[in-house]
């Protein structure tokens, strides 16, 4: 068969990996007449002559092929290396389109990723086993350094995101100097770097494989909170499905890829460690980088903060060491456990309970419920909360000023249940997410201690803000969520408050004459307000001027007035019966209607507002209503940690040492917020209280630490002021 080209097998090609002097080489026993054919790119032309086979250039005429049969060959390169790389090249261009054949369909979804990881296992088989010169030393050095990025992704892929699509640039470059520090760290204590990447990537695999069945079990990341309790989730372990997702697979085969390449990789013959000079300098580099991160605004100021809802978002090392940046609480000016004591000792002393105590107790926080009359500026077609309005027998009511605005609903929560305000704590922080552990003081174990069982509701799903943990460390005997909803009805999408408070309905027709306390988190008014109208009239919506121009808003104001109609019917059902029901309602924030939206309402751009001004976009309607006779008030003024003191006062509940000191703050100072400060008399400050007088100073900074002490403390905390007695 004159001139005819032939072609290895894939076989021969992947396993012929040795030869004279280290050439390559493969032995067919019984070889059948005719080698297979391949794609025409990979061809490599051999000729015979004996029982040697050389390889020659590409598209060499190639002498006549005797009889193949009980023939051995060997197959020697020549000694340049030409056709050594040659063969390398095309044995990992065969793994990658192998690889990229049989990932396709099962991963046809991540086009991208099924092509990196091809690219991974082709990248395995692009080096020889053999290397001399500088390549013996640069080669593994190049492994090592992939493995930070092939980390990275291992670990995002495992925390359900894409990196390619999910993370900015400066995220990116962010995780990756943590990756490169352990990877780091790991050369440093090993000495042989191929052991130190194969570990580290181990260790990364371990370390997002147990976030991601947090992520599965819980909706949320693993956040240093969590690391606390490990001992609880140990406990509860057992109750779980571990059977591997595509997910997991899917990171597996990425971490195989890599600890293949390193494998094929020559090994280090010795352990070498960096000089000592270079370690100083590694060493001062890290922990320089370790002080910016942790010890100044640096975060702040690239706009970094600590996710807390879609808690994926800045990729799990960085969110986890943001989280751990701001979860850092440095202690107050002049805290010491000593001045803690004094300032309990002023604190005084307790007295008997006045009114009624309810048999059932609802607290009602409603999503984005807003009433924005205030604005000069606005005009609707109606009004969105006449039910509202109208309200006044056995009412308690007023203005809430909110420590968030357009968001942050868990912040509202915390402020509410424990009595401690967010503005003691550093900006941009969840405390449900970050500070609180179990036996956290709060409302839950007062009205506990008055033998009330209790209920946590929120018809959404149970992943949100780490409400299932905190929840339980509150002391909560049961949390219901959107699936435990019974025939539901939607508006949006989104569970109404008219279903809502039927589950209530059924809570509270099942609890008779036991005490009960609930505390519910309504969802139907959840931004976005750009969604169709599902379950929704159109009602209530702009006029005048304003007219047309925001559908959001328009859309918010007809939810608004679902919301009103829903409300009256919670009233009016409660007011039929005979069991003494008490009701806390407020809003949690103002919707996140746009800066435009807003601007217009103020009539000026929004960095020109006045600190009143300021604090108009953070006030929510609240009141505290009963079926039977309580004093009655108006145009209270308070914060959601205020309405924790009112709320006890108003079920008659014995007040806890914490809450009669916060009984002297709020007849002082009833607002405390991040803004700023309002005082009794109406005197407005922003966040440096520059209105305050001495003595109000000195009075927020009694109850800062008071506040450190409670969140804080640890075994210096004063359990018997903050718990009831």
């Amino acid at each position: 068969m004159q001139g005819k080209r032939k072609i290895f097998s894939v076989f021969a090609l992947l396993t012929g990996l040795r030869g004279e002097s280290g050439r390559s080489f493969v032995n067919f026993h019984s070889f059948p007449p005719y080698f297979s054919s391949l794609l025409p790119v990979f061809e490599i032309p051999f000729a015979l002559r004996g029982k040697k086979a050389y390889i020659y250039n590409m598209y060499t005429r190639l002498p006549a092929i005797p009889s193949y049969r009980s023939l051995t060959m060997n197959i020697s390169l020549p000694p340049s290396g030409h056709f050594r790389r040659q063969l390398c090249f095309l044995r990992a261009s065969l793994v990658f389109f192998s690889a990229w054949a049989l990932l396709e369909p099962a991963f046809s979804e991540y086009p991208h990723l099924t092509l990196l990881l091809a690219g991974g296992f082709g990248l395995a088989f692009l080096f020889p086993r053999r290397l001399s010169g500088r390549a013996e030393i640069w080669t593994p050095r190049l492994g090592w350094a992939l493995g930070p990025p092939w980390a990275l992704l291992v670990v995002e892929l495992l925390n359900n995101t894409d990196p390619f699509e999910a993370l900015t640039v400066m995220q990116c470059i962010l995780n990756l100097i943590w990756y490169y520090l352990f990877f780091a760290l790991l050369a440093l204590l090993f000495g042989r770097i191929r052991r130190a990447a194969a570990l580290g990537m181990l260790l990364c695999f371990a370390a997002g494989l147990a976030n991601h069945y947090v992520l599965t079990f819980r909706g949320r990341i693993i956040f240093p909170i969590d690391l606390v309790a490990w001992r609880t989730a140990l406990n509860v372990a057992d109750g779980f499905d571990y059977t591997p997702d595509e997910t997991i697979v899917r990171a597996a085969l990425f971490t195989l890829a890599y600890l293949l390449l390193l494998y094929r990789l020559m090994p280090q013959r010795h352990a070498r460690r960096p000089r000592r000079r270079i370690l100083w300098a590694g060493a001062a580099v890290s922990a320089a980088y370790c002080l910016l991160f942790f010890g100044t605004p640096m975060l702040t100021f690239l706009g970094i903060y600590a996710q807390q809802w879609k808690t994926q978002a800045n990729g799990f090392v960085l969110n986890f060491t943001a989280a751990l940046r701001y979860s850092i609480v440095t202690k107050p000016e002049g805290y010491s456990p000593e001045a803690v004591q004094e300032i309990i000792a002023t604190v005084p002393e307790a007295e008997a309970p006045s009114g009624q105590q309810p048999v059932h107790i609802l607290a009602i926080m409603n999503e984005s419920f807003a009433d924005l009359a205030d604005y000069a500026n606005l005009e609707l077609t109606e009004d969105p909360t006449p039910f509202l309005h109208s309200m006044q027998g056995n009412t308690i009511r007023g203005t809430m000023y909110s420590p968030v605005t357009g968001g942050g609903t868990a912040n509202v929560e915390f402020e509410f249940l424990t009595g401690n305000p967010l503005a003691f704590l550093p900006s941009s922080t969840v405390a449900y997410q970050l500070y609180l552990a179990d036996g956290t003081p709060s409302l839950v174990s007062q009205v506990k201690a008055r033998g009330f069982s209790s209920v946590a509701f929120h018809p959404y799903r149970s992943s949100g803000w780490n409400r299932t943990s905190v929840y339980r460390w509150m002391g909560f005997d049961g949390q219901l969520y959107e699936e435990d909803v019974q025939n539901p009805g939607y508006v949006r999408g989104f569970i109404s408050d008219q279903s809502d408070y039927e589950t209530l309905y059924e809570l509270t027709d099942a609890a008779g004459s036991n005490p009960l306390f609930v505390f519910n988190v309504t969802i139907q008014n959840h931004s976005g307000y750009q969604l169709p109208w599902t379950g929704l009239e159109r009602t209530s919506e702009l006029d005048g001027e304003l007219e047309d121009d925001y559908p959001s808003a328009d859309q918010f104001f007809s939810l608004m007035r679902a919301s009103d109609d829903a409300l009256r019917n919670l009233i009016s059902h409660y007011s039929q019966t005979d069991v003494p029901t008490m009701i806390v309602f407020f809003g949690d924030h103002q919707p996140p209607l746009g800066n435009d939206f807003y601007e217009a309402l103020a009539g000026k751009p929004l960095d020109d507002r006045t600190t009143e001004e300021v604090f108009q976009q953070y006030g929510t309607p609240f009141f505290i209503w009963a079926n039977y006779d309580i004093p009655e008030a108006e145009d209270v003024v308070t914060t959601s940690w205020g309405l924790h003191l009112l709320a006890a006062e108003a079920a008659g509940l014995p007040l806890t040492s914490y809450q009669r000191f916060l009984r002297e703050v709020n007849a002082s100072v009833p607002v405390i917020t991040p803004v700023g400060y309002i005082t009794a008399d109406g005197r407005y400050s922003s966040e440096n209280g520059e209105a305050l007088t001495p003595d109000e100073r000195a009075l927020v900074q009694q109850y800062r630490l008071l506040a450190y002490n409670n969140l804080f403390g640890k075994e210096e905390r004063v359990d018997s002021f903050f718990f009831p007695e």
